[in-house]
């Protein structure tokens, strides 16, 4: 894994529930004293700003990038093709940076498997920590954690980033 974060993607497919799960898992994560940041893919053309702010007037405007700041946290808004690697080398003090979506990538991850919306899992077996589901499924070698245990699925992340710390 070499030295940096940890890396895992929470993927499945759309309306699974992996916002639901990161929304869930991030305070179990932060009460562990891990830095968690999260980067999400859009499929979609997204608003970087609303319209009525003055960012986003700036980039309706023309502006090529902006940025806005209040001494406790900023953001920064950039026209620029980009992906995930260089989004997460904006994260070096992070512990954790989970990835949202991603489900065909190479990056490990934890699937959310929801019935009613998917039926089985899209993720290549090799690249899942663990498949957070309520079907009674089973992969060969893989753990299946119960849909709504953020308490347990971030036991496993936690679990994961000491691992990846103790090989660098």
């Amino acid at each position: 894994m070499g030295k940096g974060p940890a890396i895992a993607a929470v993927s499945g497919v759309k309306n699974s529930g992996k916002t639901a799960l990161i929304e869930a898992m991030l305070p179990h994560l932060t009460a562990a004293g891990l830095r968690v940041a999260v980067i999400k893919h859009d499929g979609h053309r997204f608003l970087p700003e609303p319209p009525d702010t003055d960012t986003g007037r700036f980039l309706a405007a023309g502006a090529w990038g902006t940025a806005i700041f209040d001494g406790e946290k900023y953001k920064v808004v950039r026209r620029e093709v980009v992906d995930e690697a260089a989004l997460i080398a904006q994260f070096p003090e992070a512990d954790l940076i989970l990835l949202e979506g991603f489900k065909y990538s190479a990056w490990p991850k934890l699937e959310v498997v929801r019935a009613g919306n998917s039926a089985a899992p899209v993720s290549d077996p090799a690249t899942l920590l663990a498949l957070v589901t309520d079907l009674p499924l089973e992969v060969p070698g893989v753990p299946i954690l119960p849909l709504g245990d953020a308490e347990g699925a971030a036991a496993l992340l936690i679990r994961y980033v000491k691992e990846a710390k103790a090989r660098e």
